[in-house]
């Protein structure tokens, strides 16, 4: 079977590039060895922690906020068996949904792994039965994504020390959960284990929560973890876990040396990162150049070093974000149609699914000072906003950075409820290269949250209403 395009992987990035390229008339097939369509994020990512997010945010409603509000409930009784079957039907719907979305494209599937053996050659082991085929295309396009980075020295086996797959399945709560990792994984599922019940300790090698975000939106988050029930240990590195004894003993000691001490532990959840899944794709035979990081090298169209081969996703550089493999998926199967596809690097979104939720797109402070670009600020608090207020939901704040010449708005940071789906209209704004002033002047619905970033834009040049 000869094709115009084969994708290995039918992840986020994956399947998309794949329908993208049958509505513009290529012969397309897929190659997934998972046995189910989605990847990581429908599988054992982003799908399910966002089922377990918001069943213990209900969970934790019932339990601590139902009373100020003049609801008269009894204690919640946490059945974690029907809220692990909860969360697995919304991963069974989103795959069906996707399987769904190649066959009605007409792309041609098949479960099994993959290996490049050329370019325009690829051998497939089927699951079902173990048979080999060779499939002929133009093109090649690797979308595998990625996997859990490990922590040297700690053996993970998903029962007692996990990554985030064992994490979303644990049969009970743990009375003690150490978190290794304060980025966005481990955050998020800690907040799940610490509303169902959970005592939660983060460890984090870096003297900071959530790298790569704005450093006072970070730290006011930390903050507001910490009144949650968050402990932090900040600076600090685990030298290892031991697991001989009921519970478990986890070494720690400051990343600048000194005094170790040992927590202990009825689970350690090991979320330090993840790293490009590459292994078994035959890259290095056929020569596809990869970087000191372990990712696969593209140029500003996706190819690799070798002709007809091109990736996009988690394994090449940049954010490892759903999104920003969609993105590039589509750019990359209308760039082998002929077209022109883009991504817009400067503006991807990224949000932490907690409450409040953290979203932020553009560039930080941190980014702006060290880029050496003059900038404006403008803030405003929720406790200033009358929906949050009435609401009683009034942690967090938006933060608008603009161009202290153009106006133009170069980032937008907001810690706060919905956080993620308010950012979207500074990406909007930023994608047509629009100014704080565009924002303050667009009519906002009163009351919503949103009127927040109207006020956050207005406070740039100091004129918001109210505060």
């Amino acid at each position: 079977m000869s094709y115009d395009l084969i994708i290995i992987g039918t992840g986020p990035g994956g399947y998309v590039a794949a329908i993208r390229a049958a509505q513009l008339g290529l012969k397309v097939a897929v190659c997934e060895k998972r046995g189910t369509h989605g990847g990581t994020c429908l599988n054992v990512g982003c799908i399910p922690s966002k089922a377990l997010l918001y069943a213990s945010e209900f969970f934790e409603e019932a339990g601590h906020k139902f009373a100020e509000m003049g609801i008269g409930v009894s204690a919640p009784k946490l059945d974690l068996k029907a809220m692990l079957a909860f969360k697995e039907r919304g991963v069974d719907g989103n795959v069906k949904g996707v399987e769904f979305l190649l066959k009605k494209n007409k792309v041609d599937v098949y479960m099994g792994v993959a290996k490049i053996l050329a370019p325009g050659k690829v051998e497939v082991t089927l699951n079902a039965d173990g048979k080999v085929e060779t499939l002929e295309t133009k093109n090649i396009l690797i979308a595998t994504g990625s996997d859990v980075a490990p922590l040297p020295g700690v053996t993970i086996d998903e029962k007692r020390i996990v990554s985030s797959t064992g994490a979303l399945s644990l049969d009970k709560v743990p009375g003690k959960l150490v978190v290794v990792g304060a980025g966005v994984i481990g955050l998020e599922l800690g907040s799940v284990w610490r509303r169902l019940g959970a005592q939660v300790t983060v460890v984090e090698f870096l003297d900071r929560i959530l790298p790569g975000m704005d450093g006072e939106v970070a730290r006011s988050f930390q903050r507001i973890l910490e009144k949650q029930g968050f402990a932090f240990k900040l600076g600090t590195k685990v030298t290892g876990v031991d697991s001989s004894g009921k519970t478990l003993k986890v070494s720690v000691e400051p990343a600048a040396g000194g005094a170790a001490e040992v927590l202990e532990a009825d689970v350690v959840l090991v979320a330090i990162g993840r790293i490009p899944f590459t292994a078994g794709l035959g890259l290095e035979e056929v020569g596809v150049a990869k970087d000191p990081k372990g990712r696969v090298v593209t140029d500003a169209h996706f190819a690799t070093s070798v002709p007809g081969i091109y990736a996009i996703g988690d394994v090449i550089a940049g954010p490892m974000l759903a999104h920003k493999a969609e993105d590039e998926g589509v750019a990359c199967a209308e760039m082998l149609a002929g077209k022109a596809g883009h991504v817009n690097y400067d503006v991807i979104p990224g949000v932490v699914y907690t409450f409040p939720e953290v979203a932020s797109v553009g560039k930080t402070e941190d980014e702006l000072k060290a880029a050496g670009v003059a900038y404006k600020v403008g803030k405003f608090p929720f406790t200033a906003n009358g929906r949050t207020k009435v609401n009683n939901t009034t942690d967090g704040f938006v933060k608008i950075l603009a161009d202290a010449v153009t106006d133009r708005v170069l980032g937008a940071h907001i810690i706060g409820p919905e956080a993620g789906e308010m950012i979207h209209e500074c990406a909007v704004l930023m994608e047509f290269a629009g100014s704080s002033e565009d924002l303050a002047r667009t009519c906002h619905a009163h009351p919503t949250r949103s009127e927040a970033v109207k006020e956050a834009a207005m406070a740039v040049e100091k004129r918001a209403i109210h505060m």
